[in-house]
């Protein structure tokens, strides 16, 4: 804190200081309006093909049968995508070849922002965060992504690069590596994939918990907001 003198006598002038110098991101859920982006791509494709289906049931059976696929051996998240069109599909009685389940992966680059996720990130930017991304993608279909999204990133982590999926910890793991000692806060919608995991490496954490779910567990995030717009707020 400095005293600065003006006309009407001295005036406090109170440096502050950021908590954090990275903030770190998961992108479809946190960022990108993933729910709308996959309910559409498979509502659209099922009516190509005479099939009716609702964007709910098409989202639990998504749900459901995803992250079992990212627990085998790692393959490109574009596979993933392509066996789960066809899981899904076959739930409900549409049979698709992986030529036609490509609609999936290739629908991922539309997936729309929410809303309030790019003025929050350029509020970030602005002052003077450093930003970054740790995503279950491939390295080009984040690159897609980005290129909706109003900032550049500094530092951008995908399963391709690592391996594997979240939960599992490398992303996490490559993220300090790379950030090194500067403070860092992770900010996801995901406990599953991003809260519950990085409550367990004692990361700092921000919860954007779009959806109003309930806490699960021991672990605690240093704070939990609704939107994109509230983690702003408090940081910018």
């Amino acid at each position: 804190m400095a005293e600065a003198r003006g006309g009407q006598g001295p005036i406090l002038v109170i440096a502050m200081t950021r908590a954090y110098d990275y903030v770190t991101f998961d992108c479809y859920g946190t960022l990108i309006d993933w729910a709308s982006g996959i309910g559409d791509a498979f509502v659209q494709a099922a009516k190509r093909h005479g099939v009716r289906l609702s964007r709910d049931e098409v989202l639990s059976a998504h749900a459901e049968i995803e992250p079992v696929l990212q627990l085998g051996p790692y393959r490109s998240y574009r596979l993933v995508l392509r066996e789960v069109a066809q899981r899904v599909a076959g739930r409900f009685g549409w049979e698709i070849d992986e030529e036609e389940a490509d609609f999936l992966p290739a629908s991922l680059c539309e997936w729309p922002p929410f809303c309030d996720t790019n003025p929050a990130l350029g509020r970030l930017r602005a002052a003077g965060y450093k930003l970054g991304i740790l995503s279950n993608v491939d390295d080009d279909l984040l690159a897609a992504t980005c290129r909706r999204l109003a900032v550049e990133f500094d530092l951008l982590i995908t399963a391709e690069q690592v391996g594997s999926y979240k939960p599992a910890p490398a992303h996490f793991l490559r993220a300090r590596e790379r950030i090194g000692d500067a403070r860092w806060l992770h900010a996801a919608q995901s406990w599953f994939h991003d809260i519950r995991p990085s409550g367990e490496l004692e990361l700092d954490i921000a919860w954007i918990n779009r959806g109003g779910e309930p806490r699960r567990g021991d672990v605690r995030p240093e704070r939990e907001f609704r939107a994109m717009a509230e983690l702003a707020d408090w940081l910018a």
